[in-house]
């Protein structure tokens, strides 16, 4: 018999699997990871109690830099927003807590109805078409919208601005290679004369960097040369700013975890997607509809669902196997309780800030404002110092801000190397003066960090 209560492999399986593979144990399938990686030790000493582990990790834990420890200017993709404290409570009610896939409608009303609020929801917001029940994230979301315009424009050419969220581009690069597509980074500025011979143009609308930008120029060019516009949007903007459908994008798409979702060390988050009505078929992931049944009472079902699970692989358009519904239901529920002015009011109050913020520290001798137009909620501060060596600094005096020349490995080789500052909501006057003096003021410490 197995030893292993959860695996039914007895040991022959498993020396038949190894002997068709190929290899004498499973050790040898290892071989690209360090010897002294694979079975790390834990730093929990031999014999300890249940509350002694739980001290030890608490102590560990509280050696880390949280969130809300400090001043915190992070941002971008991932942003930390007030969560109203009737989101969890009925987001996280056992109906759509413990709620599996909603395969069998009449057993699903529930979920399906929650599903389809955030849809008509998040279409409202981003005045596009359709929105699916969400992807895996935002980075996920854009690589998918970019394997869908190859597919409705038969090209294999992505183009996509250098100024779209570094992870976001990474994930495309890595979703690019099984099919083989050709992927294309340029500058922003310049996407527009890239389109020629591309199956879509990807930008990002406020930028990494916060910059506005001109997408209906960029879409205008896509569309002139037989592309597609796909538009990377986060859902605050979207409460201020002209919509991605207003703008002219094919597919909009970004990051939902500001709306009522906690940060959680990076997920689980809500990959959104919405695109114009006619190319729905080559929709990723999840529709749910709103229909009758054969009495004339209102129903949801699930409309859509092209996927590898309910059809043959060669005509799914993703393998993605969840649709994140509780992520999607708790940002429902977020902006249902927020309504449209709520939601202004959250995305104004960071603007507000950032704008205030922007002026005092391009007042600091020595650092300037780097974006090269306008901005939204968050912008780039150039520093005479550095912007890595700036962040350190603040760092150690408990600020947190995010180094470019840290992740756009493309801007540190153009020479760029600043912060970025998010504002939301949730920053306090506090926070601001603590930066603005920090680096106006700069610590011992961060002194020190700068001579180096």
């Amino acid at each position: 018999m197995n030893s292993n209560p959860y695996s039914p492999h007895t040991p022959e399986d498993r020396e038949a699997m190894l002997a068709r593979v190929g290899v004498r144990d499973v050790d040898e399938l290892l071989g690209a990871i360090p010897k002294d990686a694979r079975y790390p030790k834990l730093g929990v000493g031999a014999g300890m109690s249940e509350i002694e582990v739980q001290a030890h990790l608490e102590r560990l834990a509280a050696m880390n830099t949280t969130a809300g420890s400090g001043p915190f200017f992070i941002g971008g993709a991932i942003q930390r927003r007030y969560i109203p404290a009737a989101v969890p409570a009925l987001a996280l009610r056992g109906e759509f807590l413990t709620a599996y896939t909603p395969y069998q409608p009449e057993v699903s009303q529930g979920t399906l109805q929650a599903v389809w609020e955030y849809q008509s929801l998040m279409a409202e917001l981003l005045a596009m078409d359709v929105v699916n029940s969400s992807m895996y994230d935002g980075a996920s979301a854009t690589a998918e919208a970019a394997l869908m315009a190859v597919r409705l424009t038969g090209r294999t050419k992505v183009v996509v601005g250098t100024e779209v969220d570094f992870t976001y581009r990474r994930t495309l690069r890595t979703y690019a290679r099984g099919p083989e597509l050709e992927v294309v980074e340029t500058p922003t500025a310049q996407l527009a004369t890239a389109a020629t011979g591309s199956a879509c143009l990807v930008v990002q609308h406020p930028d990494a960097f916060g910059t506005l930008v001109d997408v209906r120029t960029i879409a205008d060019a896509a569309h002139a040369a037989g592309a597609l516009c796909v538009q990377v949007t986060e859902p605050h903007a979207c409460a201020l700013l002209e919509p991605p459908g207003a703008l002219g994008a094919d597919i909009a798409v970004g990051e939902g975890q500001p709306l009522g979702i906690a940060m959680s060390y990076g997920g689980p988050h809500l990959g959104i997607f919405a695109c114009r009505e006619p190319l729905v078929r080559q929709m990723p992931g999840r529709i749910a509809g709103q229909t009758v049944d054969a009495n004339g009472t209102r129903g949801f079902v699930n409309t859509l669902q092209t996927r590898e699970q309910h059809i043959r692989r060669e005509k799914a358009t993703s393998n993605i196997c969840t649709n994140e519904a509780l992520a999607a239901i708790t940002a429902a529920v977020y902006l249902s309780l927020l309504g449209p002015e709520g939601l202004r009011a959250a995305a104004r109050a960071g603007v507000t800030r950032a704008h205030a913020l922007a002026k005092r520290l391009a007042a600091i001798p020595g650092h300037a404002i780097a974006n090269n137009g306008p901005f939204f909620d968050r912008f780039t501060l150039s520093s005479e110092t550095g912007g890595w060596e700036l962040r350190s600094a603040l760092l150690a005096r408990g600020i947190q801000v995010e180094a470019t020349a840290s992740h756009y490995v493309d801007g540190r080789r153009r020479g760029r190397d600043d912060v970025i500052v998010q504002c939301t909501e949730l920053t306090t006057e506090a926070d601001e003066d603590a930066l603005v003096d920090a680096i106006a003021k700069p610590s011992r410490a961060g002194e020190a960090v700068a001579a180096r």
